[in-house]
């Protein structure tokens, strides 16, 4: 970590980024676009009661709305146009990714390269808009339902006309968002989709930091418990730092071939398989999974006609935070997840494939069957090891928000979504200085060669 952060250090200087124009633009086009999605966050769908909506999420906040709300910003809290945010262009993206595995058209589309990648783009953005219709319909439905109470309905005037701006309020803001993070992938700095989601989380991280500092005043949690919480902040985050940039480098050697008068090849390069493949993806599910049941439960207990049954209720109070049953099955689900992507993401057969096509090979692995056989082998191995950081990193914080009432920004998840980001975002402010280095490198030595 060391060496890697005086690389950084010495690449990335005051001088080279007050030069680089492209990048300074880029940096406050992705700025302004955050602050737009900030600021959607705060225009209230029409005919909500605030007060009483608040008070029905103060009850539901440790089921999946405070998930939810997390990663939206706190726009679904306040239910605002942008309370469904980037969740049904990620849920898209997902079923197309899987439906790509087990479907020969759509897998041939994905090996087709930039147009088959456009196609694929425009099937996302079409199954985002069915998604967010379902989903903003099932939204204006429960608010109708729900009551706080005695403090009234949510819904002032319940009906058709209601339902109707909803679903196209709910839709339109999140086509809009998707729009966005579209136009700061290609215009601005990293990810458009990740950064979105990073700037809800850290906007509501002074909030966060407000109310734990409230527990300490009010006695309810004590100073060295603060101070516990702080470090294991910062060793979570740093851990997190170590295990995203551990990787597998796999050398692969190129045969030596005459071409003419000269002898090409003879090289050898590297294959870095990373040791959570996954990314964030596996908590994100099984939290969502988990935290259903509380939530149906909660949504009931909402409604004028709250009757559920006894063993729903029996299911929710097994897999509330902090209880045995909750904790094995978020492991197990983190594990599932993390290899069921992981086979989605990384396929050792096509990969093998094409380090045969090209006349690479991994030394003392024979080429195609032998070789994928070698990739899967390494790759289960990493996975296991990636399997257990993710348990480590989310089932810890679980404990300390079901035991302490840790807010939900210092879980594991949320931790886990800021530093991979922020890891990419630097990354990638990096490469463009580099590039501009070399830019001008470039034209120094163009410049003189026409004066010599």
């Amino acid at each position: 970590m060391a060496s890697a952060a005086e690389q950084l250090a010495s690449s990335i200087n005051l001088g080279a980024f007050g030069k680089a124009t492209e990048l300074k633009k880029r940096l406050w086009f992705t700025l302004a676009a955050l602050v737009v999605y900030r600021l959607g966050t705060y225009i209230p769908l029409p005919g909500i009661d605030p007060t009483v909506l608040a008070e029905i999420f103060k009850r539901n906040a440790g089921g999946i709305l405070g998930m939810f709300d997390m990663l939206a910003g706190g726009a679904l809290g306040r239910m605002t146009i942008f309370a469904l945010n980037i969740m049904p262009y990620i849920s898209a993206s997902i079923i197309i990714q899987l439906m790509s595995a087990v479907n020969p058209k759509l897998e041939a589309l994905k090996k087709e390269g930039e147009s088959g990648r456009k196609v694929l783009n425009q099937y996302t953005r079409i199954l985002t808009v069915i998604l967010a219709a379902a989903q903003a319909y099932g939204i204006s439905v429960g608010l109708e339902n729900m009551e706080g109470g005695g403090a009234g309905r949510v819904v002032l005037d319940p009906g058709l006309f209601f339902r109707l701006t909803t679903l196209v309020s709910l839709v339109g803001g999140s086509m809009f968002v998707m729009w966005l993070g579209e136009q700061i992938t290609a215009r601005g700095i990293g990810n458009g989709i990740s950064l979105i989601i990073f700037a809800g989380i850290v906007a509501n991280l002074p909030t966060a930091l407000i109310s734990t500092l409230e527990l300490g005043r009010t006695g309810n949690i004590s100073l060295f418990f603060i101070l516990v919480l702080t470090v294991l902040v910062i060793a979570t985050v740093a851990f997190i730092v170590f295990f995203e940039r551990a990787q597998r480098r796999i050398v692969i050697q190129y045969p030596k071939r005459q071409m003419g008068n000269k002898m090409m090849g003879g090289e050898s390069s590297h294959l870095p398989l990373k040791l959570n493949t996954s990314g964030v993806i596996p908590p994100i599910f099984a939290s969502s999974l988990l935290l259903l049941p509380a939530t149906i439960v909660g949504f009931g207990n909402t409604g004028v006609n709250s009757s559920l049954p006894l063993w729903l209720r029996s299911i929710s109070d097994s897999l509330a935070h902090g209880q045995p049953l909750y904790l094995v099955s978020y492991v197990l689900l983190i594990v599932f997840f993390a290899f069921f992507y992981t086979a989605i993401v990384f396929n050792p057969k096509e990969t093998a494939e094409n380090l045969k096509k090209n006349g690479g090979f991994v030394a003392g692995i024979r080429p195609g069957h032998h070789t994928a056989e070698h990739l899967d082998y390494i790759l289960t191995r990493l996975t296991v090891l990636g399997a257990g950081y993710l348990a480590i990193i989310c089932v810890l914080p679980e404990i300390l928000i079901s035991e302490f009432a840790v807010p939900f920004f210092f879980g594991g998840t949320s931790l886990l979504i800021v530093v991979s980001v922020t890891m990419d975002t630097v990354a990638q402010i990096q490469s463009h200085l580099i590039a501009h280095q070399y830019e001008g490198l470039i034209r120094k030595s163009q410049l003189k060669g026409r004066r010599g």
